[in-house]
Protein backbone atom coordinates (compact mmCIF):
# COMPACT_ATOMS: atom_id res chain seq x y z
CA UNK A 1 0.00 0.00 0.00
CA UNK A 2 1.17 3.32 -0.66
CA UNK A 3 1.88 5.30 1.88
CA UNK A 4 0.71 8.86 1.27
CA UNK A 5 0.01 12.79 3.03
CA UNK A 6 -3.33 12.97 1.52
CA UNK A 7 -5.70 10.71 3.57
CA UNK A 8 -9.38 11.34 4.55
CA UNK A 9 -8.37 13.44 7.64
CA UNK A 10 -5.62 15.48 6.03
CA UNK A 11 -7.58 16.48 3.52
CA UNK A 12 -10.48 17.25 5.80
CA UNK A 13 -8.13 19.76 7.93
CA UNK A 14 -7.13 21.25 4.76
CA UNK A 15 -10.50 21.97 3.73
CA UNK A 16 -11.61 23.52 7.00
CA UNK A 17 -8.45 25.46 7.03
CA UNK A 18 -9.14 26.76 3.79
CA UNK A 19 -12.46 27.70 4.27
CA UNK A 20 -11.76 29.26 7.74
CA UNK A 21 -8.58 31.01 6.28
CA UNK A 22 -10.75 32.25 3.63
CA UNK A 23 -13.40 33.58 5.55
CA UNK A 24 -11.06 35.29 7.91
CA UNK A 25 -9.39 36.83 5.51
CA UNK A 26 -12.46 38.83 3.77
CA UNK A 27 -14.04 39.72 7.17
CA UNK A 28 -10.47 40.77 8.21
CA UNK A 29 -10.31 43.40 5.44
CA UNK A 30 -14.21 44.27 5.10
CA UNK A 31 -13.94 45.13 9.46
CA UNK A 32 -10.63 46.95 8.40
CA UNK A 33 -12.31 49.68 6.14
CA UNK A 34 -15.77 49.36 8.38
CA UNK A 35 -13.76 50.75 11.56
CA UNK A 36 -12.09 53.63 9.71
CA UNK A 37 -14.71 54.64 7.47
CA UNK A 38 -17.15 54.93 11.33
CA UNK A 39 -14.50 56.30 13.22
CA UNK A 40 -12.28 58.41 11.01
CA UNK A 41 -9.15 57.62 13.71
CA UNK A 42 -6.26 55.45 13.12
CA UNK A 43 -5.78 55.19 17.21
CA UNK A 44 -9.42 53.59 17.22
CA UNK A 45 -8.15 50.90 14.62
CA UNK A 46 -4.82 50.83 16.63
CA UNK A 47 -6.75 50.24 19.75
CA UNK A 48 -8.45 46.94 18.34
CA UNK A 49 -5.60 45.70 17.53
CA UNK A 50 -4.12 46.22 20.82
CA UNK A 51 -7.25 44.30 22.34
CA UNK A 52 -7.00 41.36 19.90
CA UNK A 53 -3.34 40.60 21.08
CA UNK A 54 -4.58 40.35 25.14
CA UNK A 55 -6.53 36.98 24.76
CA UNK A 56 -3.24 35.63 22.57
CA UNK A 57 -1.22 36.47 25.80
CA UNK A 58 -3.37 35.06 28.33
CA UNK A 59 -6.11 32.86 27.50
CA UNK A 60 -4.13 30.07 26.00
CA UNK A 61 -2.36 29.58 29.77
CA UNK A 62 -5.51 28.94 31.20
CA UNK A 63 -7.44 27.26 28.50
CA UNK A 64 -4.60 24.42 27.38
CA UNK A 65 -4.67 22.67 30.77
CA UNK A 66 -8.08 21.74 30.19
CA UNK A 67 -7.86 20.92 26.24
CA UNK A 68 -4.76 18.06 27.56
CA UNK A 69 -7.92 16.39 29.35
CA UNK A 70 -10.69 16.86 27.17
CA UNK A 71 -11.05 15.87 23.05
CA UNK A 72 -9.40 18.60 21.09
CA UNK A 73 -12.19 18.02 18.56
CA UNK A 74 -14.26 19.59 20.38
CA UNK A 75 -13.11 23.25 20.86
CA UNK A 76 -11.91 23.40 17.49
CA UNK A 77 -15.47 22.54 16.03
CA UNK A 78 -17.34 24.51 18.68
CA UNK A 79 -14.80 27.06 18.28
CA UNK A 80 -15.53 27.82 14.18
CA UNK A 81 -19.21 27.43 15.45
CA UNK A 82 -19.54 30.52 17.27
CA UNK A 83 -17.18 32.21 15.31
CA UNK A 84 -19.31 31.48 12.51
CA UNK A 85 -22.61 33.00 14.44
CA UNK A 86 -20.81 35.57 16.36
CA UNK A 87 -19.80 37.03 12.74
CA UNK A 88 -22.84 36.14 11.15
CA UNK A 89 -25.03 38.13 13.73
CA UNK A 90 -22.38 41.21 13.16
CA UNK A 91 -23.60 41.25 9.50
CA UNK A 92 -27.35 40.96 10.24
CA UNK A 93 -26.83 44.04 13.43
CA UNK A 94 -25.22 46.30 10.45
CA UNK A 95 -27.77 45.44 8.08
CA UNK A 96 -30.55 47.09 10.10
CA UNK A 97 -28.52 49.00 13.02
CA UNK A 98 -26.31 51.88 13.30
CA UNK A 99 -22.31 50.80 14.37
CA UNK A 100 -21.25 51.08 17.39
CA UNK A 101 -17.55 51.14 17.93
CA UNK A 102 -17.90 50.27 21.79
CA UNK A 103 -20.05 47.30 20.70
CA UNK A 104 -17.12 45.90 18.55
CA UNK A 105 -14.49 46.43 21.16
CA UNK A 106 -16.61 44.07 22.77
CA UNK A 107 -17.15 41.66 19.92
CA UNK A 108 -13.19 41.78 18.49
CA UNK A 109 -12.44 40.90 22.12
CA UNK A 110 -14.59 37.58 22.01
CA UNK A 111 -13.45 37.17 18.67
CA UNK A 112 -9.74 37.56 19.65
CA UNK A 113 -10.94 35.21 22.16
CA UNK A 114 -12.04 32.36 19.94
CA UNK A 115 -8.93 32.50 17.65
CA UNK A 116 -6.95 31.98 20.34
CA UNK A 117 -8.61 28.70 21.79
CA UNK A 118 -8.83 27.55 17.96
CA UNK A 119 -5.58 28.42 17.05
CA UNK A 120 -4.27 26.39 20.00
CA UNK A 121 -6.47 23.25 19.75
CA UNK A 122 -5.38 23.07 15.70
CA UNK A 123 -1.35 23.64 16.71
CA UNK A 124 -2.28 20.41 18.71
CA UNK A 125 -4.26 18.49 16.94
CA UNK A 126 -2.54 19.02 13.57
CA UNK A 127 0.32 17.00 13.98
CA UNK A 128 -1.86 13.54 14.57
CA UNK A 129 -3.45 14.55 11.69
CA UNK A 130 -0.47 13.95 9.29
CA UNK A 131 0.76 10.59 8.29
CA UNK A 132 4.06 9.06 10.42
CA UNK A 133 6.85 10.63 8.25
CA UNK A 134 5.46 13.09 6.18
CA UNK A 135 5.62 16.05 9.06
CA UNK A 136 7.65 17.85 6.31
CA UNK A 137 5.23 17.83 3.71
CA UNK A 138 2.44 18.41 5.73
CA UNK A 139 3.73 21.54 7.69
CA UNK A 140 4.87 22.32 3.97
CA UNK A 141 1.29 22.20 2.55
CA UNK A 142 0.04 23.95 5.95
CA UNK A 143 2.31 26.80 5.35
CA UNK A 144 1.51 27.59 1.49
CA UNK A 145 -2.44 27.86 2.07
CA UNK A 146 -2.33 31.42 4.08
CA UNK A 147 -0.18 33.17 1.83
CA UNK A 148 -2.01 31.70 -1.38
CA UNK A 149 -5.11 32.53 -0.24
CA UNK A 150 -4.26 35.97 0.82
CA UNK A 151 -3.16 37.09 -3.01
CA UNK A 152 -6.46 35.44 -3.77
CA UNK A 153 -8.22 36.60 -1.56
CA UNK A 154 -7.66 39.92 -0.85
CA UNK A 155 -8.72 41.16 -4.44
CA UNK A 156 -11.79 39.32 -4.23
CA UNK A 157 -12.58 40.74 -0.76
CA UNK A 158 -12.32 44.19 -2.10
CA UNK A 159 -14.92 43.48 -5.58
CA UNK A 160 -17.55 41.87 -2.54
CA UNK A 161 -16.86 44.85 -0.51
CA UNK A 162 -17.81 47.29 -3.31
CA UNK A 163 -20.51 44.96 -4.55
CA UNK A 164 -21.99 43.98 -1.48
CA UNK A 165 -21.14 46.00 1.86
CA UNK A 166 -19.59 45.54 5.12
CA UNK A 167 -22.87 43.68 6.17
CA UNK A 168 -22.95 40.78 3.84
CA UNK A 169 -19.27 40.03 3.29
CA UNK A 170 -19.66 39.57 7.53
CA UNK A 171 -22.20 36.98 6.81
CA UNK A 172 -20.54 35.17 4.05
CA UNK A 173 -17.33 34.78 6.79
CA UNK A 174 -20.10 33.55 9.23
CA UNK A 175 -21.14 31.17 6.65
CA UNK A 176 -17.73 30.05 5.85
CA UNK A 177 -16.78 29.31 9.42
CA UNK A 178 -19.94 27.26 9.52
CA UNK A 179 -18.76 25.34 6.42
CA UNK A 180 -15.33 24.45 8.22
CA UNK A 181 -16.53 23.49 11.57
CA UNK A 182 -19.02 20.88 9.44
CA UNK A 183 -15.97 19.86 7.62
CA UNK A 184 -13.81 19.57 11.00
CA UNK A 185 -16.85 17.05 12.64
CA UNK A 186 -16.22 14.61 10.22
CA UNK A 187 -12.23 14.43 11.29
CA UNK A 188 -11.14 11.17 13.35
CA UNK A 189 -9.11 13.08 16.04
CA UNK A 190 -6.76 9.31 17.14
CA UNK A 191 -7.60 8.79 20.84
CA UNK A 192 -5.42 9.75 23.23
CA UNK A 193 -5.83 8.58 27.33
CA UNK A 194 -7.59 10.98 29.11
CA UNK A 195 -7.46 12.10 32.97
CA UNK A 196 -10.51 11.32 34.50
CA UNK A 197 -10.47 12.95 38.11
CA UNK A 198 -12.45 16.47 38.46
CA UNK A 199 -11.03 19.40 37.65
CA UNK A 200 -10.37 22.25 39.61
CA UNK A 201 -8.20 25.57 40.15
CA UNK A 202 -5.88 22.53 42.27
CA UNK A 203 -5.53 20.74 39.17
CA UNK A 204 -5.12 23.58 36.54
CA UNK A 205 -2.15 24.93 39.12
CA UNK A 206 -0.90 21.31 38.61
CA UNK A 207 -0.90 21.48 35.07
CA UNK A 208 0.43 24.38 34.66
CA UNK A 209 3.66 23.53 37.02
CA UNK A 210 3.69 19.97 35.44
CA UNK A 211 4.37 21.73 31.82
CA UNK A 212 6.83 24.30 33.24
CA UNK A 213 8.44 21.59 35.01
CA UNK A 214 9.29 19.92 31.73
CA UNK A 215 9.97 23.48 29.64
CA UNK A 216 12.62 23.60 32.51
CA UNK A 217 14.48 20.67 31.39
CA UNK A 218 13.96 21.44 27.88
CA UNK A 219 16.73 23.56 27.17
CA UNK A 220 16.38 22.99 23.48
CA UNK A 221 12.50 23.91 23.05
CA UNK A 222 13.43 27.02 25.35
CA UNK A 223 16.48 27.85 23.09
CA UNK A 224 14.20 27.97 20.27
CA UNK A 225 11.30 29.65 21.64
CA UNK A 226 13.89 32.50 23.06
CA UNK A 227 15.31 33.33 19.63
CA UNK A 228 11.47 33.03 17.37
CA UNK A 229 10.25 35.67 20.41
CA UNK A 230 12.56 37.88 20.01
CA UNK A 231 13.12 37.38 15.81
CA UNK A 232 9.23 37.73 15.22
CA UNK A 233 9.11 40.89 18.06
CA UNK A 234 11.48 43.10 16.09
CA UNK A 235 9.86 42.09 12.89
CA UNK A 236 6.70 43.07 14.01
CA UNK A 237 8.15 45.80 15.27
CA UNK A 238 9.57 47.32 12.48
CA UNK A 239 6.60 46.65 10.44
CA UNK A 240 5.62 50.54 11.39
CA UNK A 241 8.79 51.67 10.38
CA UNK A 242 8.95 50.45 6.93
CA UNK A 243 5.83 51.90 6.86
CA UNK A 244 6.99 55.19 7.81
CA UNK A 245 9.85 54.86 5.45
CA UNK A 246 8.27 54.04 2.18
CA UNK A 247 6.36 57.62 3.44
CA UNK A 248 9.24 59.65 3.78
CA UNK A 249 12.13 58.49 1.83
CA UNK A 250 12.01 60.52 -1.33
CA UNK A 251 11.19 58.42 -4.34
CA UNK A 252 9.73 55.57 -2.47
CA UNK A 253 5.53 55.47 -2.43
CA UNK A 254 3.48 53.24 -0.91
CA UNK A 255 2.56 51.18 -3.64
CA UNK A 256 5.99 50.11 -3.50
CA UNK A 257 6.03 48.83 -0.31
CA UNK A 258 2.84 47.01 -1.80
CA UNK A 259 5.34 44.88 -3.84
CA UNK A 260 7.07 43.45 -0.63
CA UNK A 261 4.13 41.30 0.02
CA UNK A 262 3.88 40.48 -3.33
CA UNK A 263 7.76 39.15 -3.02
CA UNK A 264 7.68 37.51 -0.21
CA UNK A 265 4.19 35.78 -1.35
CA UNK A 266 6.06 34.32 -3.74
CA UNK A 267 9.48 33.31 -1.73
CA UNK A 268 7.16 32.07 0.69
CA UNK A 269 5.31 29.82 -1.89
CA UNK A 270 8.42 28.71 -3.58
CA UNK A 271 10.11 27.53 -0.22
CA UNK A 272 6.82 25.56 0.80
CA UNK A 273 6.70 23.76 -2.43
CA UNK A 274 10.39 22.71 -2.28
CA UNK A 275 10.31 21.54 0.91
CA UNK A 276 6.94 19.85 -0.15
CA UNK A 277 9.06 17.42 -3.15
CA UNK A 278 12.55 17.68 -1.37
CA UNK A 279 13.50 15.82 2.01
CA UNK A 280 16.86 17.82 3.86
CA UNK A 281 18.49 14.57 5.46
CA UNK A 282 18.10 14.87 9.80
CA UNK A 283 21.77 15.16 10.53
CA UNK A 284 22.03 18.38 8.02
CA UNK A 285 18.89 20.19 9.55
CA UNK A 286 20.15 22.27 12.09
CA UNK A 287 23.16 23.52 10.13
CA UNK A 288 20.27 23.81 7.29
CA UNK A 289 18.06 26.56 9.77
CA UNK A 290 21.20 28.42 11.94
CA UNK A 291 22.22 28.95 8.41
CA UNK A 292 19.06 30.31 7.38
CA UNK A 293 18.92 32.04 10.79
CA UNK A 294 21.80 34.01 10.11
CA UNK A 295 21.25 34.64 6.70
CA UNK A 296 18.04 36.39 7.58
CA UNK A 297 18.65 38.71 10.08
CA UNK A 298 21.72 39.97 8.12
CA UNK A 299 18.90 40.54 5.16
CA UNK A 300 17.05 42.39 7.24
CA UNK A 301 20.42 44.37 8.49
CA UNK A 302 21.07 45.17 5.21
CA UNK A 303 17.31 45.96 3.40
CA UNK A 304 16.71 49.14 3.66
CA UNK A 305 20.22 50.29 2.01
CA UNK A 306 19.47 48.75 -1.32
CA UNK A 307 18.78 49.56 -4.38
CA UNK A 308 14.81 48.95 -3.98
CA UNK A 309 15.08 46.07 -7.15
CA UNK A 310 17.48 44.65 -4.27
CA UNK A 311 15.05 44.96 -1.63
CA UNK A 312 12.10 43.01 -3.75
CA UNK A 313 15.15 40.43 -4.12
CA UNK A 314 16.25 40.40 -0.45
CA UNK A 315 12.38 39.72 0.43
CA UNK A 316 12.14 37.13 -1.72
CA UNK A 317 14.78 35.08 -0.45
CA UNK A 318 13.76 35.42 3.06
CA UNK A 319 10.09 34.33 1.95
CA UNK A 320 11.89 31.62 0.37
CA UNK A 321 14.60 30.82 3.44
CA UNK A 322 11.70 31.47 6.16
CA UNK A 323 9.36 29.11 4.77
CA UNK A 324 11.78 26.27 4.65
CA UNK A 325 12.92 26.98 8.28
CA UNK A 326 9.88 27.71 9.48
CA UNK A 327 8.36 24.22 8.26
CA UNK A 328 11.24 22.36 9.33
CA UNK A 329 10.55 23.79 13.07
CA UNK A 330 7.50 23.39 13.37
CA UNK A 331 7.11 19.74 12.28
CA UNK A 332 10.56 18.92 14.82
CA UNK A 333 8.87 20.87 17.67
CA UNK A 334 5.61 19.12 17.55
CA UNK A 335 6.81 15.60 16.97
CA UNK A 336 8.97 15.93 19.52
CA UNK A 337 6.54 17.65 22.27
CA UNK A 338 4.57 14.87 24.48
CA UNK A 339 1.48 14.97 22.95
CA UNK A 340 -0.47 14.65 26.32
CA UNK A 341 1.42 17.83 26.86
CA UNK A 342 1.32 19.42 23.60
CA UNK A 343 -1.29 22.01 24.37
CA UNK A 344 -0.01 23.32 27.62
CA UNK A 345 3.89 23.61 25.92
CA UNK A 346 2.12 25.42 22.94
CA UNK A 347 0.53 27.91 24.94
CA UNK A 348 3.76 28.79 26.96
CA UNK A 349 5.06 29.56 23.42
CA UNK A 350 2.14 31.53 22.62
CA UNK A 351 2.43 34.02 25.46
CA UNK A 352 5.64 34.17 25.32
CA UNK A 353 5.64 35.31 21.56
CA UNK A 354 2.87 37.58 22.38
CA UNK A 355 4.57 39.38 24.99
CA UNK A 356 7.68 40.05 23.15
CA UNK A 357 5.79 41.43 20.11
CA UNK A 358 3.98 43.67 22.67
CA UNK A 359 7.55 44.74 23.55
CA UNK A 360 9.22 45.22 20.25
CA UNK A 361 6.80 47.26 18.91
CA UNK A 362 7.00 49.63 22.19
CA UNK A 363 10.87 49.87 22.30
CA UNK A 364 11.38 49.64 18.31
CA UNK A 365 8.29 52.09 18.12
CA UNK A 366 10.57 54.69 20.51
CA UNK A 367 13.53 53.98 18.76
CA UNK A 368 11.93 55.30 15.45
CA UNK A 369 11.64 58.66 17.01
CA UNK A 370 15.19 59.75 17.38
CA UNK A 371 16.94 57.21 15.19
CA UNK A 372 16.97 57.10 11.39
CA UNK A 373 14.58 54.73 9.63
CA UNK A 374 17.31 52.85 7.95
CA UNK A 375 19.25 52.42 11.14
CA UNK A 376 16.54 51.23 13.09
CA UNK A 377 16.01 48.26 11.40
CA UNK A 378 19.62 47.36 11.10
CA UNK A 379 19.59 47.66 14.94
CA UNK A 380 16.40 45.34 14.98
CA UNK A 381 18.22 43.10 12.41
CA UNK A 382 21.42 42.50 14.67
CA UNK A 383 19.55 41.85 17.91
CA UNK A 384 18.12 39.07 16.33
CA UNK A 385 21.36 37.88 14.85
CA UNK A 386 22.70 38.27 18.60
CA UNK A 387 19.71 36.31 19.97
CA UNK A 388 20.31 33.52 17.72
CA UNK A 389 23.91 32.88 18.72
CA UNK A 390 22.47 33.72 22.74
CA UNK A 391 19.92 31.18 22.21
CA UNK A 392 20.51 28.40 19.32
CA UNK A 393 24.32 28.44 19.25
CA UNK A 394 24.80 28.25 22.66
CA UNK A 395 22.03 25.47 23.15
CA UNK A 396 23.28 23.52 19.53
CA UNK A 397 23.52 20.28 21.26
CA UNK A 398 19.91 20.36 22.95
CA UNK A 399 18.51 22.02 19.61
CA UNK A 400 20.29 19.42 17.32
CA UNK A 401 18.81 17.03 19.16
CA UNK A 402 14.93 17.70 18.85
CA UNK A 403 15.71 18.25 14.92
CA UNK A 404 17.09 14.66 14.99
CA UNK A 405 14.32 13.12 16.67
CA UNK A 406 11.75 11.05 15.72
CA UNK A 407 8.94 10.77 17.97
CA UNK A 408 8.00 12.51 20.81
CA UNK A 409 10.48 13.16 23.94
CA UNK A 410 10.35 11.22 27.19
CA UNK A 411 8.46 13.02 29.37
CA UNK A 412 10.22 14.83 31.97
CA UNK A 413 8.51 16.54 34.25
CA UNK A 414 10.16 16.59 38.01
CA UNK A 415 6.39 16.11 39.22
CA UNK A 416 5.58 12.70 41.14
Amino acid sequence: MKHTLWTKNFCLVTLATVLGAAGGIAGGFALSFLVFDETGSTLAAALIVAIQLVPHMLLPLFIAPLMDRLPRKAFLVAGDVINGVVYGAMGFWLLFFEFSYVGYLVISLLLACLGSVDQLAYNSIYPGLIPAGMEEKGYAVSSMLYPVLQVVMMPMAAVLLDALGVSWLLVLQGGLSLCAALTESFLRVPRTQLRQERYSFAAWKHDIREAAAYLKHERGLCSIYGYMAVTNGVGNGYAPILVAFFRTMPGMTAAMYSLFSVAEFLGRTLGSAVQYRVKVPDKKKFGFVFCVYQTYEAMDMCLLWLPYPLMLVNRALCGFLGSNSAIMRSAAVQRYIPEQLRARVNAFDSALMTCACCVFSLLVGALGEVLDYRWCVTVCGAAAMAACWLFIWRGRKEVRRIYETKHAAPEKTGEK
